[in-house]
Parts: structure tokens; sequence; C-alpha cells
């Protein structure tokens, strides 16, 4: 797809992947809809990727994990923009790494509602729109390594990724005949805030760098329609 002059919502653009991926998006002339939590970060990449040459961004708080809100917000973004081409569900949190019976219930819930319902419920907003469309158009699902492997402590984050795997793969049968791409990305390890709570349990200085994975995720969106990588995985 040439991105240029695109429409393109990214979940999770306050920080990490998800910030990155913007600012990559903005040097090559897409339009963004920037949706996450923290309004204050979002305004300051929001001016960034202004100063980079997109013409036109406007954010937006959001907690994915509250439907209603998404609901709200991606009818929001359908008015300020007329129409959304690509959506990149990146916003996640990571679960410290324990002992199922040790993880509290107020962290599984947080690690569910926003890395899988969070997923669901701003797909399906879109998804509608998509169909009536019937235009080209994308869907990245940004889930994780853990979303195809399994790793000692981490079985709340896991089953939520392996949620995302499955979820996405779905989709892309259910999708198969129409003009609605689907695709996976699943990176290792990244240098984002999101590994604030590993401390000694990872070697961070090995992850992969943020801007990197937006380079990974900027050629996938960029690939003609005959070229689709639909399911890419990134090691360190």
């Amino acid at each position: 797809m040439n991105l240029k002059g695109k429409v393109v919502v990214v979940t999770g653009s306050s920080d990490g992947i998800g910030k990155q991926v913007a600012l990559k998006l903005a040097n090559e002339g897409v339009l963004l809809a920037l949706v996450a939590r923290d309004e204050d970060r979002l305004k300051e990449v929001k001016n960034k990727c202004l100063e980079l040459g997109s013409s036109k961004v406007e954010s937006y708080s959001c907690d994915v994990s509250d439907k209603d809100k998404v609901k709200e917000t991606i009818n929001k973004i359908l008015v300020d923009f007329n129409t959304v081409d690509i959506l990149l569900n990146i916003a996640g949190v990571w679960q410290e790494l324990n002992k199922l019976e040790d993880i509290s219930d107020e962290e599984i819930d947080s690690v569910i509602n926003i890395n899988l319902k969070g997923v669901i419920y701003v797909t399906k907003q879109l998804l509608k729109y998509f169909k009536e469309r019937d235009e080209e158009a994308i869907i990245l699902n940004v889930s994780s390594r853990s979303g195809v492997t399994t790793q000692e402590g981490q079985s709340i984050y896991t089953a939520s990724k392996w949620g995302v795997t499955g979820f996405t793969e779905v989709l892309k049968t259910d999708l198969k005949n129409s003009k609605i791409r689907v695709a996976t990305l699943h990176q290792g390890g990244t240098n984002t805030n999101l590994f604030s709570k590993t401390g000694e349990h990872f070697n961070q200085d090995k992850f992969i760098k943020p801007e990197d994975l937006a380079d990974v995720i900027v050629f996938m969106l960029s690939r003609p329609p005959q070229i689709w990588l639909h399911d890419v995985r990134v090691e360190y």
C-alpha cells in the first residue's frame, strides 16, 4: 500500500513501539489518529509528528479496555478524518513475572482487558466501517513472542497474547475474500517502559529497539497488495 495520505489509527501511541511507529509514519506523509490513555504524552507525540511532516495528526485519550469509550473514540476519528485506512493495535501492558496463585485479580483483569479485549473492541468498531467502505484496508495486531511460545511466570500475559494470535488468525479466515488484509507481529523483548517490571529477569541491553520494530511495521504496511507479510516474527 502506498502510505502517503493514508489515515492510520495507532493505539498505544504515547510511548514505546506505538510512539516510534507514529513518528516513522509521519515521515511517510501519513495522517495519524493517535490513541492512548496518557493525554499529555499523546500531545507531545502529536506535535513531533506534525514537525516531521504529517499534514494532520489528532490525539484521543482512550482506555482501549473500555468498550464504550472505544466506540466513542472511533466514531470521533471517523468524523474528524472522514475515513480510516489502517488500524495498528499496539496498546499493551506487561505482567509481573509470578506464579499464577501470586498474581492479583486486579492484574489479571488489567492484562486481559487491555491486551486482548482492547484489541477486540477497537477492531470490532473499525471492522464495521471497513466492510461498509469496501476498499483496501489493513489491520495489524502487535502481539508478542509470548503469543506463540511460553515463558515461566507469564501465565496471564501469555494467555492474553495467545488470545490475540488466535483472534487474528480467525479474523484472517473470516476476511479472506474481502479487501481487508490482516497481520500479526510477534516480537521478542523490546526495550520500552513496558518491561520496567522485569528487573533482573531479563538483560534489556539485548532487547530489540522500538525504532527497529517501527521500521518492520512500516515495511509490512507498504508492501503492494500482491505481497502480504501476514505473520512476522522478530527476535533479538
